[in-house]
């Protein structure tokens, strides 16, 4: 059902730092950036940067896969047959299912791409929000 990695959302401290750090020296696109975050890419690779207490094991890092809409009912029923604990409920552009794997690594199934946020953002942008 899954179709590969779809985006990375890393926990960070600082934008600023963060936004200067993956361009400069990772050689990634700066796409979009607001008050509490950006989105980069690198070769198809969508990354986004959340600002949060990284201290915290609770924090926002997490890795999504794709998964086509049509299939997001059917793969969430079976993960909760399953037994796997659902960590969020989605509240951006594109389904989701966050989940947790059986170490607690912070996972989640997404329909959607980096275009197709963008676009909602330049919809209904975050604060702050400058898209390149």
């Amino acid at each position: 059902m899954l179709a590969g990695l779809n985006h990375m959302t890393l926990a960070v401290r600082d934008i600023a730092r963060s936004v200067a750090f993956y361009p400069r020296l990772l050689g990634f696109t700066l796409r979009a950036r607001w008050d509490s975050g950006a989105y980069l890419s690198l070769d198809g690779l969508w990354l986004c940067l959340s600002l949060d207490d990284v201290d915290d094991r609770r924090d926002y890092t997490h890795y999504a896969f794709t998964l086509a809409e049509a299939a997001l009912p059917a793969f969430r029923a079976s993960m909760l047959a399953a037994g796997v604990s659902e960590w969020k409920r989605n509240k951006s552009e594109g389904a989701s299912f966050y989940f947790l794997d059986p170490d607690s690594h912070r996972l989640e199934a997404h329909c959607g791409t980096l275009e197709s946020r963008l676009a909602a953002c330049r919809e209904a942008p975050y604060s702050g929000m400058v898209i390149y």
